[in-house]
């Protein structure tokens, strides 16, 4: 990651609180924790909590989270039953970090969510020069698995993913 491709992105303020009415109603799952399907079948989900998931990771490129640099947004979450679709917007269509963005999305979740759920990980139609194949690389399982195999990607993510739950602000 030695060459930047958006050496000053635009900064959002990012939401301090999480929406959501109470903290018990979360499904967060520790790092490390993964729960069977049957566990927790009659548990909601909801794209506010996926959001929350998700809007602390940091951006690989600048000490910002996703929120921060409005690459995720809640309106960019969608839940239909067990079918979770998140659509994110790189800060630039050249962004040479798409594909890092978006494994560190689906890596959170994979962590995160019951194996029940099924994931979906697009870009923002018209956000990125390679919008089609960046999107059919994140949503290929062997490439998905592939490159989680790869140490210097994991390595990438696992850095991006440190702030992850801390719900958009950093103490």
């Amino acid at each position: 990651m030695s060459q930047t491709y958006n050496a000053n992105p635009t900064v959002f303020t990012a939401s301090v609180h999480s929406f959501r009415q109470h903290d018990s109603d979360t499904l967060w799952l520790p790092h490390g924790n993964s729960p069977s399907d049957d566990e927790d079948e009659d548990t909601p989900i909801d794209a506010q909590e996926v959001f929350d998931l998700l809007r602390s990771i940091t951006d690989p490129e600048h000490p910002l989270t996703l929120e921060e640099l409005k690459v995720v947004s809640r309106d960019q979450v969608k839940v239909n039953g067990r079918m979770v679709d998140v659509e994110f917007t790189p800060t630039t269509p050249a962004c040479g970090m798409a594909n890092v963005i978006g494994l560190a999305i689906m890596v959170r979740l994979i962590r995160s969510l019951p194996m029940r759920y099924k994931v979906k990980i697009s870009m923002t139609p018209g956000s990125h020069q390679h919008n089609a194949q960046v999107t059919k690389q994140l949503n290929d399982k062997e490439r998905v698995a592939a490159a989680m195999e790869v140490d210097s990607i994991m390595e990438s993510i696992n850095t991006m993913l440190l702030t992850a739950g801390q719900r958009g602000h950093r103490d």
